[in-house]
C-alpha cells in the first residue's frame, strides 16, 4: 500500500478515541487516504500527539476535545466539523472506557458511564450526523467492534453488554437507514492490538518485542478506510474485521474481488446477516 491510495480525497470524517490506540491509527490511516479528519479525544495531551503526527503526514486535521457521552458536546462537534469544512462524510467512534473489574466489585456509576461512551457515544454520534448526511445524500457510521462483540470474557460484563449492543444497534439501524444511503457497520481489529488501558508513555517503556506482537493501528486503519470508501449502499448492518482486509488489500488491492472470508474472521455471521438485510420486508 502506498500514499498514492486516496479514495477519501474531498470526504470529511470524524474519529473519537483518537489520541491513542485504534482511534489513533484509524484517524491517521484516514487521513493518509485524503480525508479531512477531525481527531476527537477528550484527553488534551493524548490528542495534541495525536493532531501533531497527522500535520507531519500531511492531512488536514481538526482536534476536538470532548466528551461523546455527552449529546450536546457531540451535536457542536458536528457543528464545527460542517462549518468548516461544509460536510460530513465518515464517523468513527473508537472512544471507549475499559476498567476490568468483577462485576461485583463494579460500582453502578462506573457501569453507566461505561454504557453512556461506549453504546450511549454511537448514538450520541450518530444522532448528530444523521441529518447532515441524509442532506448531503449519505455516509458512514463505523462502530469499533471486538471478540467482545460476539463472546463473554471475565471481567468486562459492562464492556461485553456495551459492544454486544453496538452490534444491536448496526443491524437495526441499517433496516431505516437505506434511503438516506447512511451505511451503518462495525469493525473489529481483527488481529492482537496494544490493550486499551496502556497509555503512549507505558507503551514506550515496554520490551520491544512485547509491542512487537501488536499490530499497527496505522495498518489496521487502512481497513476502515476501505470500508469508508465503499458506496454507502453496497455494505450496511454488517460486522467486518480489518485484519483480513488489509492481507486481501496488500495481495490483490483496495479493488480486491469480494468475498466474506476476505472481509471478516465471522463468515456464518457476516452471510446470516446479509440474507437478513436483504429480505427483511421492510426495509425503511
Amino acid at each position: 500500500m502506498t500514499q498514492q491510495w486516496r479514495p477519501l480525497a474531498g470526504k470529511v470524517a470524524l474519529v473519537t478515541g483518537a489520541g491513542r490506540g485504534l482511534g489513533y491509527g484509524v484517524a491517521r490511516a484516514l487521513g493518509r487516504a485524503g480525508a479531512a479528519v477531525a481527531a476527537a479525544d477528550i484527553d488534551a495531551n493524548e490528542l495534541a500527539r495525536a493532531v501533531a503526527a497527522m500535520r507531519e503526514d500531511g492531512g488536514e486535521v481538526l482536534g476536538l476535545e470532548f466528551d461523546v457521552s455527552d449529546m450536546a458536546a457531540c451535536a457542536g462537534a458536528v457543528h464545527q466539523i460542517v462549518a468548516r469544512w461544509g460536510r460530513l462524510d465518515i464517523v468513527v467512534h473508537a472512544a471507549i472506557l475499559m476498567p476490568l473489574m468483577r462485576f461485583d466489585a463494579t460500582p453502578a456509576e462506573l457501569w453507566r458511564r461505561q454504557l453512556d461512551v461506549s453504546l450511549g457515544g454511537l448514538f450520541n454520534l450518530t444522532r448528530s450526523a444523521w441529518d447532515v448526511m441524509a442532506k448531503q445524500g449519505g455516509g458512514h457510521i463505523i462502530g469499533v467492534a471486538s471478540g467482545s462483540s460476539l463472546r463473554g470474557y471475565h471481567h468486562e460484563v459492562a464492556y461485553c453488554t456495551a459492544k454486544h449492543g453496538q452490534e444491536g444497534f448496526v443491524k437495526a439501524l441499517a433496516l431505516e437507514a437505506g434511503p438516506q444511503r447512511i451505511a451503518v457497520n462495525t469493525i473489529g481489529p481483527g488481529a492482537p492490538i496494544k490493550p486499551t488501558g496502556i497509555s503512549w508513555e507505558e507503551l514506550e517503556a515496554l520490551p520491544e518485542a512485547e509491542r512487537a506482537a501488536w499490530a499497527d493501528p496505522v495498518e489496521l486503519g487502512r481497513a476502515f478506510a476501505w470500508l469508508a470508501a465503499q458506496p454507502p449502499e453496497r455494505f450496511s448492518g454488517l460486522r467486518f474485521d480489518a485484519g483480513p482486509i488489509i492481507k486481501a488489500i496488500d495481495a490483490e488491492g483496495p479493488e480486491f474481488p469480494f468475498a466474506p472470508e476476505k472481509v471478516t474472521l465471522y463468515v456464518d455471521d457476516f452471510v446470516a446477516r446479509q440474507r437478513w438485510m436483504e429480505t427483511y420486508p421492510e426495509r425503511a
